[in-house]
């Protein structure tokens, strides 16, 4: 989803803990908090300004924006990433470029990824992801080619089918993997999804190795059942189900609840079910919203399994709306502690949001505190989000 906004600047900055404390009993946490961040920004994901609807509107045929994050902390490197987006017509390019600050204070590019689309017509999308690395001497090299190709029938199927390919010793791309997704209507309320994914086998060529079956079923009193089966091949052409997970999703007004169970097979090759997440929001009268999810598994931090399913963590948030345009989230999640898994759900993050928008500028600033070993919450990331217009400003949360 993209934005109108000509030029938009996005600053992160991570923050370390008041007096040098250590997070969740160990740098380790905050470490790892910070990777998931950069992380999800190098797949690709990055989508700080969204629109209120996916469809374009006759004005946004020709567009383009700018978009430069900024990441540092004292624990990763320091990081830059760069994106534009430009619309003209049927035609979008995306690009994105990551880059590293290395020890004299430069950036140096260390990926670049560039996605061309094209709507050949009404019902087919043709999409080409080229992604870049760098070599020791900095030069630009390639190192993935996705090429992607969708089609909507008349009749509401549709089917995509997506091959990856990398370049060989000599630079000549060779397919790594294929992967088909084929939807089709097999009732009145149920909508089936068969994907299979395809990688290189001994024989040469590309092998059948996991396939999902996902089953939609629009249910009584707004209700959505779901459930997605996941088989891998043992190599001699027999499939096995390794995953199950099954989604009751219910609306009743402004309420909304959602139970999910996942199931796997175990060292004895039987499946049996591992995790349950219950979510459940709701909506005054005022307009505040509230979120609460629970999530039970059969791993216990700190206890050995027992074979039940044990309540492992439960976040809640908030939402408020102020007259003066101003939207605050606050969210905390609640862990139990791997060294005293008895005393149950402790807070060990807390995460709040604003978003403040004006007649010609938005705003949108999230912190984040993360409990230390002597139980005191210090700040570990700010990110402030700006921009010179006023789309939605969609709130990336880091967990």
């Amino acid at each position: 989803m993209q934005t109108t906004n000509p030029s938009v600047r996005v600053v992160r900055v991570a923050q370390q803990p008041a007096d040098g404390a250590c997070v969740s009993c160990s740098a380790v946490g905050l470490r790892y908090v910070l990777l998931l961040a950069i992380s999800a920004y190098l797949c690709f994901g990055l989508r700080l300004f969204a629109r209120t609807s996916d469809s374009p509107k006759a004005e946004e045929t020709n567009q383009s924006w700018t978009a430069t994050t900024d990441s540092r902390s004292d624990d990763l490197r320091a990081t830059r990433i760069i994106e534009s987006h430009i619309q003209n017509g049927n035609r979008t390019l995306d690009k994105r470029s990551v880059q590293i600050r290395d020890s004299d204070g430069h950036f140096e590019r260390f990926q670049d990824i560039e996605k061309e689309t094209l709507q050949v017509d009404a019902n087919t999308v043709r999409t080409i992801t080229r992604t870049f690395g760098r070599e020791i001497n900095g030069a630009r090299t390639l190192v993935q080619v996705t090429e992607e190709e969708g089609h909507t029938l008349p009749d509401g199927e549709a089917n995509i089918v997506r091959i990856t390919s990398n370049p060989d010793v000599n630079g000549k791309l060779q397919p790594v993997q294929r992967e088909v997704v084929e939807t089709k209507r097999i009732g009145l309320d149920v909508e089936e999804t068969k994907t299979t994914v395809m990688l290189p086998s001994t024989n040469g060529g590309l092998a059948p190795v996991l396939k999902t079956d996902e089953i939609r079923r629009q249910g009584t009193k707004d209700t959505v059942e779901y459930q997605k089966t996941t088989s891998l091949s043992d190599g001699s052409g027999n499939w096995q189900v390794g995953e199950i997970r099954q989604t009751t999703t219910t609306q009743e007004g402004k309420n909304h609840s959602t139970e999910e169970r996942i199931s796997r097979r175990d060292a004895e090759g039987k499946l049996s079910e591992v995790s349950q997440v219950v979510s459940k929001e709701s909506e005054s009268a005022s307009g505040e919203k509230r979120n609460t999810m629970e999530m039970y598994s059969v791993d216990t931090p700190g206890a050995a399994p027992d074979g039940s399913l044990h309540l492992v963590e439960r976040t809640t948030s908030t939402q408020r709306a102020s007259g003066n345009g101003e939207q605050t989230t606050e969210e905390k999640v609640e862990r139990l502690n791997a060294g005293d898994p008895g005393s149950g759900l402790h807070v060990s993050i807390v995460t709040s949001n604003t978003v403040r928008t004006g007649s010609s500028e938005a705003q949108a600033i999230q912190t984040i505190r993360m409990r230390d070993s002597n139980g005191t919450f210090g700040v570990v990331w700010v990110d402030t989000t700006k921009s010179d217009v006023v789309p939605t400003i969609q709130v990336k949360q880091t967990q």
